[in-house]
């Protein structure tokens, strides 16, 4: 390390809570974001401290030592991209947050060039700039990565609970259950019924189903297709199905494809499905 890199580095690490507050004074965001003016105390503090870490990781490269760099780039993008997801903050504040750091931290490196001006030569200057653009591009790089994967290990538990709750089975006695379904079935969701409900049947004990099909708006001939399979799995399982609430167009399609229903106990509604069926022990 060149003894002006020191001399910045101590500059920068003099000058930290000056970098600090210029930049939350250029905060400008509208009312609800963690970057507006008026955020309360605690994220204030949150953001003196991650900006102050932002700082430091950038003169970290100054010094020359990348093994440190890299630490310091890696805990701060895991510190800051697990709190932005956590308050659902849009990336692009985070990234126009970024610049207008990365403008404040410039700014200190200007300060010293001009009260060090004699000391300060062309080739410091290059090299500064390649190594600290360099440097924050890593920075900023890394959150990125951060935060996309945290942002898709949240929506992977969102579609787990949406994919459960799409697929309810009921139970309604030890042996009887409900499988209410509601809305459009697409192809991935009709698979997915059709994975999770026998599952569900076993582990609960039910030996009779009735699948309500009174909330069902649009049905196509695959989806079709994949509910009479899941008759055919219930019933190797030992689970009686039985279907309530069928519309006339899910009969026609039903019938177009050939799909043998016969087999199976079918009612127009399910109240009249759980009067025609007696409680197992009564």
């Amino acid at each position: 390390m060149t003894e002006i890199n020191r001399a910045l580095f101590d500059f920068l690490e003099e000058h930290a809570e000056k970098i600090t507050d210029e930049w939350m004074n250029r905060r400008d965001e509208q009312q609800g974001s963690i970057y507006a003016p008026g955020a309360d105390g605690f994220m204030k503090q949150a953001l003196r401290e991650q900006n102050r870490l932002t700082n430091l990781a950038l003169a970290t490269c100054l010094v020359g030592d990348t093994d440190e760099f890299e630490k310091r780039k890696n805990e701060w993008a895991e510190l800051v991209a697990a709190s932005r997801v956590r308050t659902g903050t849009p990336i692009h504040e985070v990234l126009r947050a970024l610049g207008s750091a990365r403008f404040v931290f410039w700014t200190f490196v200007e300060r010293f060039i001009q009260e060090n001006n004699a000391e300060v030569a062309r080739e410091d200057l290059l090299r500064w700039s390649e190594e600290l653009n360099s440097s924050f591009d890593e920075l900023v790089l890394s959150f990125c990565r951060e935060y996309h994967a945290l942002m898709e290990e949240r929506l992977r538990a969102q579609q787990s609970l949406i994919d459960e709750l799409g697929s309810p089975v009921i139970q309604i006695d030890c042996e009887r259950g409900i499988l209410p379904l509601v809305g459009d079935i697409d192809t991935n969701r009709a698979q997915i019924i059709k994975i999770q409900v026998p599952q569900r049947c076993s582990d609960e004990g039910i030996v009779q189903l009735f699948i309500d099909l009174s909330g069902v708006t649009i049905i196509d001939t695959m989806v079709a297709h994949q509910l009479y399979e899941l008759t055919q799995i219930l019933e190797l399982l030992g689970v009686k199905a039985t279907i309530t609430g069928i519309r006339p167009e899910i009969a026609q399609t039903s019938v177009h494809l050939g799909l043998n229903f016969s087999g199976l106990a079918t009612f127009s509604s399910l109240q009249q499905a759980l009067q025609s069926s007696p409680v197992p022990w009564a």
